[in-house]
């Protein structure tokens, strides 16, 4: 049987390793008499696995000293509201990048809570770029300013990131965290829902500086403080512990695999074999996004004749290619390349790509 691979956005691919390792681990009762899935968080094994999740990503990414890392649970979208609820402080503006369908989603939930300000946007009708780096004007009393660096729908990523001065610069990182090296130090908080690159859906992590913690967050609810989770230890209401310790097999496969660096080296050879097979089929597929600013992580595609995108889409399942459907927002066709996707998927959907086009004429 051919091997099969799926180019779903999220929930996404895990690492084959990582299923082998969770089931000898995760449903496995412990000397406690209790497996990943049943741990009280009370428990002294519990509060072992939250440490060591939180160890192996701060070596990972060389976090640096005044910044706490929260497991939580719920998506990115919880984030939405967290953020302007916990950063606001005294101030009642935040300002925001759109740079499309996830940057849109953010800055709608945060007007719920704040004045926003829309400091960026790709000027077009249709997002095909990240907004552009300078001359971002930003409110003078503006709490934070808050981008999504990769939108997974329109195949997006920033080529850089902005220069926010003094204003504390948070991000959406759900679809590019930990797809490379990232230098924690130019963000005031960080949030990615864990279903890309760290494990299943439902938990999210949080990497925050410390200073913000003591903004006061009046109107959330305790579980939604970020400061109320740093002092109960993660705890303030029941965490996802399975996911937690999926996470932590996540994290030691990548730094098994040669850690961050190797694994950005890893993702741009998949993504320029694809992007090389899309700009070469003489127009046959097209990557509608400006080369610069293309995803790495979320590759979208067209096919000139719309028409064989179902043709297109029903042959590459057969083929053992799936989930290739593009986001509903924009439609079309999307290749996710996340870390667990191996070359060999990639160089499966390029082949199927030339022969589909072959037999098409």
């Amino acid at each position: 049987m051919a091997p099969l691979y799926n180019f779903a956005s999220g929930p996404a691919r895990l690492p084959d390793a990582v299923l082998e390792k969770a089931r000898e681990t995760l449903f496995a009762r412990g000397a406690d008499g209790a497996s990943a899935l049943e741990r009280p968080f009370t428990s002294a094994a519990f509060r072992a696995t939250l440490e060591r999740a939180r160890q192996r990503l701060a070596a990972l990414l060389g976090l640096p000293e005044g910044y706490r890392v929260l497991f939580l649970a719920g998506g990115a979208m919880q984030q939405f509201s967290m953020v302007p609820l916990n950063l606001l402080g005294d101030s009642r503006r935040a300002a925001y990048a759109d740079s499309g369908y996830w940057a849109g989603r953010a800055i709608a939930e945060a007007r719920r809570y704040a004045e926003v300000a829309v400091v960026a946007r790709y000027e077009g009708a249709t997002p095909l770029a990240a907004p552009p780096l300078d001359d971002w004007r930003l409110p003078a009393d503006c709490a934070y300013c808050h981008i999504t660096p990769n939108e997974t729908g329109e195949g997006i990523a920033y080529p850089g990131l902005p220069d926010t001065g003094a204003v504390p610069l948070v991000a959406d990182a759900t679809s590019c965290f930990l797809s490379g090296p990232l230098d924690v130090s130019r963000f005031g908080l960080i949030y990615a829902g864990a279903q890309k690159n760290i494990g299943p859906a439902g938990l999210t992590v949080v990497i925050v500086r410390e200073d913000l913690l003591e903004r006061e967050a009046r109107h959330a609810p305790a579980p939604y403080r970020y400061r109320q989770q740093v002092d109960e230890n993660n705890t303030v209401n029941t965490p996802v512990g399975w996911a937690i310790e999926l996470a932590a097999l996540v994290f030691d496969w990548i730094t098994e695999s040669g850690g961050l660096a190797a694994m950005a080296a890893a993702n741009r050879a998949k993504a320029a074999q694809l992007y090389r097979a899309i700009d070469t089929s003489g127009g046959f597929y097209r990557a509608p996004v400006v080369p610069a600013h293309r995803s790495p992580s979320n590759v979208r595609f067209q096919l000139a004749d719309e028409r064989l995108t179902e043709p297109f889409l029903q042959q590459a399942e057969a083929a053992g290619l799936t989930h290739l459907r593009g986001h509903c927002h924009v439609g079309g066709l999307r290749a996710s390349l996340y870390n667990a996707m191996p070359a060999a998927g990639v160089s499966a959907l390029v082949e199927f790509m030339t022969d589909f086009a072959r037999r098409q004429g």
